[in-house]
């Protein structure tokens, strides 16, 4: 395992889904002097969410022809650069046009991170895999903690800190991820991408049937997506009409966003051992009750249910990048960037359209909607077929 490269890219993802996070916090934070409503709440994570998403797929081609160089500690560096530039907008259209430029830089990292994560696995590719989003989902769970605690204290000046902390990680990427990334080592045994790893039932589906495997498993991918970054991007807001102060409410939506990082974690390591399709049914049927009753809980109560929920939202994720990965085993920058790009871009339309409705309903009301998606997530898990990651050895 190539750990130094595996460290640079995993501090990378921390860093950059920092800010990433926070994006939400600093929405929230203009709410009142740029006069925002909840849907224009939700457009700015949905439009900061789709550009990031819908230009992953082209760095990840990009990264498949550089072999995984400079393109994560660019892309990193130009986020953070146009984070800065946001708390300094006077308009909500100014501050959606700079986010809007900061959202390329974080889909330019994403696709070349997963592959140099899974290269610098060899063997151990779903561990290393499952190591990188780790690093990624504490990164999520970290930056409504910091930016809540930050706005309160020093506003928007505050959360510049943020933008700044992430420089030195630029110049360790720089540093480590200047060799191109090599997929294939000499000793190593790559095992062939498995033909019942695709999304269905059977190695050959016939032509009838495979349009539904397709689209049950972009129903699994957008639910699941929806309810992760419809909570990022909604929750704060959820929380802080009840009363919540932003540090209150960003060290809640933070215990969400670290659990699923361990989660994420945890659906890795078992991926290795238990058939994906019934721990994708199992893990998405599970998590609805969590999700759904922690909206309505305080308290003890409510750091318990939303603990278990963020654990259960987080499971699937590395399970899902790994098929993907092993389905394009040469071109694992594009594939990883088409998966982590509609699941972004699914998540994004999701959370705008649920900020929209808040505006004609009850914000709870909607919350309480998106809770159920998993159960039809975990629906359409059963018309994908049976997978089991091969162990290292």
């Amino acid at each position: 395992m190539q750990l130094r490269r595996l460290t640079s890219v995993s501090l990378g993802h921390l860093a950059i889904d920092v800010l990433n996070s926070s994006v939400a916090m600093i929405l929230t934070a203009l709410a009142a002097p740029f006069n925002l409503s909840n849907s224009q709440i939700g457009l700015g994570v949905m439009i900061y969410a789709l550009v990031g998403s819908l230009s992953q797929p082209y760095f990840g081609w990009l990264a498949d022809r550089l072999s995984g160089r400079w393109l994560g500690a660019l892309g990193l560096l130009w986020t953070a650069l146009f984070y800065l530039a946001a708390t300094y907008t006077q308009s909500y259209l100014g501050l959606l046009v700079v986010m809007s430029l900061a959202a390329l830089g974080s889909g330019a990292f994403h696709p070349q991170g997963a592959m140099n994560a899974s290269h610098a696995g060899r063997r151990r590719a779903s561990s290393a895999t499952a190591v990188f989003f780790l690093l990624g989902q504490i990164g999520l769970a970290l930056g409504p903690v910091l930016a809540g605690i930050l706005l309160e204290r020093s506003g928007l000046a505050g959360v510049r800190i943020l933008a700044f902390a992430s420089l030195p990680v630029v110049l360790l990427m720089a540093l480590e991820l200047n060799q191109p990334s090599v997929h294939h080592e000499e000793g190593d045994q790559q095992t062939p991408p498995r033909r019942d790893e695709t999304p269905g039932r059977s190695a050959s589906p016939a032509r009838s049937r495979r349009w539904v495997v397709v689209l049950a498993f972009a129903v699994l991918v957008a639910f699941r997506a929806t309810v992760q970054q419809g909570y990022y991007g909604l929750l704060p807001k959820f929380l802080a009409d009840r009363g919540f102060s932003p540090s209150e409410y960003g060290l809640m939506v933070g215990l969400f966003s670290l659990t699923l990082a361990m989660g994420t974690l945890g659906g890795g390591v078992l991926g290795d051992r238990m058939d994906h399709r019934k721990l994708l049914i199992w893990t998405l049927l599970a998590t609805t009750p969590f999700t759904f009753f922690m909206l309505n809980s305080s308290g003890a109560a409510y750091w318990i249910l939303a603990a278990l929920a963020g654990f259960l939202v987080g499971a699937p994720h590395s399970i899902l990048i790994i098929m993907a990965q092993r389905l394009l085993p040469q071109r694992q920058g594009f594939a990883s960037g088409a998966v982590l790009g509609f699941m972004f871009a699914s998540g994004a339309a999701g959370t705008g359209l649920a900020g929209w409705i808040a505006d004609f309903v009850d914000l709870s009301l909607v919350l309480h909607t998106v809770a159920l998606l998993p159960l039809g997530a975990g629906l359409a898990a059963f018309f994908l077929n049976g997978a089991r990651q091969p162990r290292a050895a």
